[in-house]
């Protein structure tokens, strides 16, 4: 009719069950593509202990509890205190340890068999020389009776008395527990740092004061030992491996040993 309003013809079936076919497979892809996209991001904690989820503070509780509750370590690396730097590598358990110690002038070994402690080095490390004068660990010169001291423990299991000056020095050394508390100290507020690896274990960093307070890498594989340890103000970077690794500790043959009997001569250690 005249006058009337255009009739707009409409779409047939078939076109309106495609564009709604299209419009819900665009939908469909999209969200499948977000999916896809979401499963290809690596989950940083799939296959791990877990602990990188925890707060810095948890993580730093959970290596203490794990070291504290092993039966054997390895301490490596090295280690700067009042009496100079120390390299140490030392395989440590509660019944002793044996290894070695390296200090600005000498490497020595050490063994503890329960309380029986025995240093193992060369002439010089009991008496060194300095140009022709023999000198002691304090410097003062040297006694011919100190030469030949000297000369008989150099290369012998020595056996330290335990009423020896030097003996808790060194025994220190082989105290597992009391050396992993010592080092293992934070100063400051803690924060999680970089994932990593250390020699081959995935870990997780906690720091102190952003580092300056210490840096410690606990294992995201098996259980959270700590594994290495920068200690605050350069003071060393130590690693700590063999977790839980049993080995033999026995006191050396006694052709191998001196037996001092009283004071030992001083040390260029």
């Amino acid at each position: 009719m005249r006058g009337s309003a255009p009739v707009t013809p409409l779409p047939s079936v078939p076109r309106v069950r495609r564009a709604v076919l299209s419009a819900v497979l665009c939908a469909g892809l999209a969200l499948s593509a977000t999916a896809c996209t979401e499963e290809k991001k690596p989950d940083p904690d799939k296959g791990t202990n877990g602990v990188g989820k925890l707060t810095p503070r948890e993580i730093e509780t959970k290596a203490r509890v794990a070291a504290d509750a092993a039966k054997a370590v390895r301490v490596s690396g090295t280690l700067v205190s009042k009496g100079g730097t120390f390299r140490l590598n030392m395989q440590l358990k509660e019944g002793g340890g044996a290894g070695s110690v390296t200090s600005r002038e000498n490497t020595f070994e050490l063994l503890r068999v329960d309380d029986q402690l025995y240093v193992k080095a060369d002439a010089s490390f009991w008496v060194h020389e300095d140009g022709d004068k023999p000198r002691d660990r304090s410097g003062r010169p040297g006694t011919a009776a100190d030469q030949a001291a000297a000369g008989k423990l150099g290369g012998k299991y020595v056996k330290v008395p335990q009423g020896d000056p030097a003996y808790q020095e060194f025994r220190g050394f082989t105290e597992m527990d009391e050396l992993i508390d010592g080092l293992l100290g934070m100063e400051g507020e803690l924060s999680k740092g970089e994932r990593t690896r250390v020699g081959g274990v995935r870990t997780i960093k906690v720091q102190a004061a952003d580092g300056a307070g210490g840096v410690l890498d606990v294992a995201l594989d098996g259980a959270p030992y700590p594994v290495q340890f920068a200690r605050a103000g350069g003071k060393g970077v130590l690693t700590l491996a063999e977790w839980d690794v049993d080995f033999a500790l026995e006191p050396p043959a006694k052709g191998e040993t001196v037996d001092y009997g009283g004071q030992l001569p001083k040390t260029s250690g």
